[in-house]
C-alpha cells in the first residue's frame, strides 16, 4: 500500500504530517528523516484501529495539484 502524505513545518519547529485519505492520521517529529520513519508507524496504527473498530480501509482517493495566485500588487 502506498499513501501521500503532507509535511508541515512547525512555527515552533519541527514538523507534522497527515495522510489526506486516512482522516485523523497525523504523526510529528523534530526532523523530516524522523517524520518519515514515524509516518508508517502512525499509518498502520491507524489501519490498525479502523479494522479494530469494523471500518472499511479507504481508497486513495486524493487530487493533489497546485492553483497560481497573481502576484499581490504593492499598496
Amino acid at each position: 500500500m502506498e499513501y501521500i502524505i503532507v509535511i508541515h513545518e512547525e512555527a515552533e519547529g519541527g514538523y507534522w504530517a497527515e495522510v489526506p485519505a486516512l482522516p485523523g492520521c497525523y504523526t510529528q517529529a523534530d526532523t523530516v528523516e524522523n517524520l518519515l520513519v514515524r509516518v508508517p508507524e502512525a499509518i498502520e496504527s491507524h489501519l490498525i484501529g479502523l479494522r479494530e473498530d469494523g471500518q472499511a480501509i479507504p481508497d486513495e482517493k486524493v487530487l493533489i495539484t497546485t492553483v497560481r495566485l497573481p502576484e499581490p500588487s504593492a499598496v
